[in-house]
């Protein structure tokens, strides 16, 4: 029953998670497009009301004007909307995933011990201290050189440096599949830290200084500019690493560090295609057209780098004709499998000690041990290829259990 209500309580936040994370996404690629988009107005209405760019829309059957002031209106209005319900709720709900997911289940999905054969709560320590120390590091980077000459080209080599030497060494000390989406969460907090110890109090301190008439500091609104830039650079990486644990080719690769790299950075350059091609369209920047070429060309090339090797045609003989019998089948089940879907525990609600279970899950035993080999987990339990062989050829050949 526990594996049970785990089982909801995943899938319960898994959806407000996507929801949110839609809602936070959506609002900043929005905006990232309203700032690249807007014209000088006019009108002298509104160049009076010190409008310093508009632009005009047409959505749902309406007509919009989106309007942003140089610096503010002449009256601040008494209601302002603010943008960070959508952050604050996509990490809460994030970090629930990843530690009942992960952390929870610390010894099956974070623990590799082929590569750190360590204790569940030593792994734990270590996974927090990524997200702490990641956000300390690149607030650090951001503040000391941020505001130098050239300031924004240091901290993103800075950055991605550092982003690079963190994922080595994810990849280095935790299983795959976590790895990447630690990498993921790592970013991800990151951007939220933005959001929280920045760019709102940074909004909030300047609304505060317009409301009393005092001049309102520069700093904040640089500062602010500076870290949504950054986070609008993290999201279609973060994206893909949150994704990354339906893939098990990219994360149980020999190098799968430079695997998480490439598409990363392909996904940066395919961002920086979107950024700046709105401004392209108004004449105020070069065509963005090569940084999307080059986020495809490194996608391409990783496609064609992790492409396995083509398999060996099987000799045809009388053996191999043979079909499997479900006692053969049910010995490696028993070795590899029972551990986590016998009768004491039943992961993901599922259970293959008894016939009519294996029969029941017999295509999803085949996809995933067979297929995708992502079970058993890390391959904790030590199933060989001449197992996942047999299950391959008792599941082609009907997948009976009697």
């Amino acid at each position: 029953m526990e594996s049970y209500y785990l089982d909801w309580a995943n899938l319960l936040l898994r959806w407000v998670h996507v929801i949110t994370a839609i809602a936070w996404i959506g609002a900043s690629f929005y905006f990232v497009m309203l700032d690249n988009s807007l014209e000088k107005p006019q009108d002298p209405e509104s160049l009076d009301k010190g409008v310093g760019g508009e632009q005009w829309a047409v959505h749902g059957g309406g007509f919009y004007n989106m309007q942003k002031y140089a610096l503010a209106p002449k009256k601040l209005p008494d209601h302002l909307h603010w943008s960070y319900w959508e952050s604050y709720s996509t990490w809460i709900t994030g970090f629930a995933l990843f530690t009942m997911s992960y952390l929870w289940n610390a010894s099956t999905y974070l623990i590799d011990k082929s590569k750190m054969d360590w204790q569940p709560g030593a792994a734990i320590g270590v996974a927090l201290a990524f997200f702490v120390v990641f956000w300390m590091v690149y607030d650090a980077i951001c503040q000391i050189f941020g505001q130098r000459k050239n300031g924004d080209t240091i901290v993103g080599v800075l950055v991605a440096v550092f982003i690079a030497f963190a994922t080595w060494l994810a990849c280095q000390w935790f299983a795959g599949r976590a790895a990447f989406l630690l990498v993921g969460a790592m970013m991800a907090t990151t951007m939220s830290g933005n959001v929280f110890f920045w760019i709102i109090p940074g909004q909030r301190k300047n609304v505060q200084a317009l409301r009393e008439g005092r001049p309102v500091d520069p700093i904040h609104g640089a500062r602010g500019k500076q870290r949504s830039v950054h986070n609008t650079y993290f999201t279609l990486p973060v994206l893909f690493a949150m994704l990354s644990n339906h893939y098990s080719f990219t994360y149980t690769h020999k190098y799968n560090w430079i695997v998480l790299l490439l598409i990363m950075l392909g996904g940066a350059a395919i961002r920086q295609f979107f950024v700046v091609r709105h401004r392209f369209k108004l004449g105020n920047a070069g065509n963005p057209l090569p940084y999307a070429m080059v986020g495809v060309v490194v996608l391409g090339l990783s496609i064609v780098w992790m492409r396995p090797e083509p398999a060996a045609a099987p000799m045809a003989s009388a053996a191999a004709s043979q079909k499997v019998a479900f006692g053969d089948v049910k010995k490696v089940l028993e070795q590899r499998c029972y551990m986590c879907h016998g009768a004491q525990v039943q992961m993901k609600n599922v259970r293959l000690d008894t016939p009519d279970q294996v029969s029941a899950h017999a295509q999803g035993v085949y996809q995933q041990a067979v297929v995708t080999k992502i079970m058993p987990m890390n391959n904790s339990t030590g199933m060989t290829d001449a197992e996942r062989a047999l299950i391959a050829k008792w599941f082609e050949g009907g997948a009976k259990t009697n």
